[in-house]
């Protein structure tokens, strides 16, 4: 009797844990909702087929763009800029991934509304880089890139391009700009 309880919780448990919906909005290293790492350019359409997908064509692809695919809701709200690996080609995957919507989180709660000190205590810092206008600050464990304007530091951080910022020198409650997931090194 005890054996086939166990049994008939086994099957239950696998049952409900197979028939688990992906969640559209969480952001993980290999995926964001129902969007994977092998997804390729020409089946977007079918992921995200309750929204509009918009492609970017310059015209000139000499001039070095990947044009970027625009990903927005029905009612107009812009959710995520995909880049795909290989400029034009249909079966290419898809290389990054700007997140632009807040409800867009990581399974521990960060989303574009977070602030540095939300993102370095959650996540090991793997590198920060001092760009023109912002800092990027990098997290291996997530293949992600948080963006912060440099307005968000002390004056006297903003404009020295050959120093090298710390963590220390970011404040807490610096706010993203925007972030990216990169699928490009696991691809």
């Amino acid at each position: 009797m005890r054996h086939s309880f166990l049994g008939i919780l086994a099957i239950t448990l696998l049952v409900v844990s197979c028939n688990k919906e992906q969640n559209p909005f969480e952001i993980s290293k290999q995926h964001i909702g129902v969007l994977t790492d092998s997804t390729q350019i020409k089946d977007l359409k079918t992921v995200f087929s309750n929204d509009s997908v918009v492609k970017f064509i310059s015209g000139d692809e000499f001039a070095g763009s990947r044009n970027n695919i625009e990903i927005f809701e029905k009612g107009g709200k812009k959710l995520l800029i995909l880049t795909p690996k290989q400029a034009l080609d249909s079966t290419s995957v898809i290389e990054s991934i700007q997140i632009i919507d807040p409800r867009y989180k990581t399974s521990k709660n960060i989303s574009t509304l977070s602030t540095f000190k939300e993102v370095s205590s959650t996540y090991k810092i793997s590198k920060i880089n001092n760009l023109i206008n912002a800092v990027l600050i990098t997290v291996n464990e997530l293949n992600a890139s948080f963006v912060i304007d440099k307005k968000e530091l002390p004056a006297n951080l903003r404009f020295d391009m050959n120093l090298k910022v710390e963590a220390t020198h970011i404040p807490d409650n610096a706010k993203l700009k925007y972030f990216f997931v990169n699928w490009s090194s696991s691809n």
